[in-house]
């Protein structure tokens, strides 16, 4: 069983919100769409359920065509950011909401609620309503709910996103394990570079309404293949800037030039725009093979066990990420040093060459 996308798009008046867009989404792991808001993973998901209609493209299910199916004959469950649960139903008919609508026999009702709710740890909730649960509570409902349905395509858009930092890493750790064997396509939209590693399976980069990038995580991650993709799958920015090869060097404007390497070695002579990691970018010496950068200390902050500093080189603004506790003052040069080993390298059309 898959769901597949054969050149899809999405057209409001004059303006294109999704590009043509093809893809293979398979069950067995999570299929995540990952992109800074406004990115079209909403729309997207949107059009696979079925809320918005498409201007071009099919949607095949099973094998079967369900472009022009309505939402309700799709056999799909979708839960978004925001705890969508009927207010005047107790835990219990919110999660058996859709088998009663499917008509299915209240016995078996009943064992796929109870099952869901042990699953999600709402046995003991069953009986309230949900403005008496928390936050957490209310979207392990909407879980359960999509568990129960037992739907060929479950959509999660962005489902954590309200909820505190302690609620979300408890349930992105529990994720995977609640879809895991029930042969569903999971699609799981959001914005966090690090939640798409923590989930695994395969994601799809977008950007402006389009897939810049689609392949299993850790490679997209390891192996962008565009510019775009590499901005994408970066929390702090990458960092960018224009280079030349010439002569056996790379040079980067007047701030910095290093000797080419293994992967550069193969590159024409000619301009390029490198990418680089905040975290290839350290306030202190890893190598003696680092390349040395002078800038700007314009921002600081500490987050948890990591230090950032964006600072400032001729025109560009680059940030520098590293474990621990590091002193910077504002306004003040301060040196770093990149690990140029971990430069992406791209051509005038923003596609990556080299190693």
């Amino acid at each position: 069983m898959a769901l597949e996308l054969k050149e899809i798009t999405k057209k409001v008046g004059i303006h294109t919100y999704i590009k043509p867009t093809s893809l293979i989404l398979e069950p067995g792991y999570f299929n995540v769409l990952l992109g800074e808001t406004g990115s079209g993973k909403t729309s997207l998901i949107k059009l696979m359920a079925g809320l918005d209609p498409m201007a071009s493209g099919q949607i095949i299910m099973n094998g079967k065509d369900i472009s022009s199916m309505n939402t309700q004959k799709r056999n799909i469950s979708l839960v978004h950011q925001f705890f969508i649960n009927y207010p005047h139903m107790s835990v219990f008919d919110n999660i058996a909401s859709p088998l009663r609508v499917a008509g299915m026999a209240k016995s078996e009702i009943e064992g796929r609620v109870e099952e869901a709710a042990d699953i999600l740890q709402l046995r003991s909730m069953l009986k309230r309503r949900p403005d008496q649960l928390s936050g957490g509570q209310q979207q392990r409902c909407a879980l359960a709910r999509a568990i129960a349905k037992e739907s060929d395509a479950v959509f999660l858009d962005e489902p954590l996103a309200n909820l505190d930092y302690k609620l979300r890493e408890e349930l992105r750790e529990q994720l995977p394990e609640l879809f895991a064997g029930r042969g569903a396509v999971v699609v799981y939209a959001t914005s966090e570079p690090e939640e798409a590693l923590l989930l695994g399976g395969k994601t799809a980069l977008m950007d402006n309404g389009r897939v810049t990038q689609f392949g299993p995580t850790a490679d997209v991650y390891r192996k962008p293949s565009n510019l775009a993709s590499a901005r994408v799958f970066s929390n702090p920015p990458i960092n960018c800037a224009n280079v030349e090869k010439k002569n056996g060097l790379i040079t980067m404007g007047n701030m910095a030039s290093w000797k080419v390497d293994a992967q550069t070695r193969s590159l024409e002579d000619g301009h390029y725009t490198i990418a680089i990691r905040p975290n290839h970018v350290m306030p202190k010496r890893s190598d003696q093979t680092n390349v040395i950068l002078q800038g700007l200390v314009k921002i600081t902050e500490l987050s948890g066990s990591e230090s950032s500093a964006h600072f400032e080189m001729e025109n560009e603004t680059w940030v520098s990420l590293a474990p621990g506790v590091h002193d910077f003052n504002i306004g003040i040069e301060h040196q770093f040093h990149m690990d140029s080993s971990n430069c992406f390298y791209f051509d005038e059309n923003d596609q990556v060459v080299g190693d």
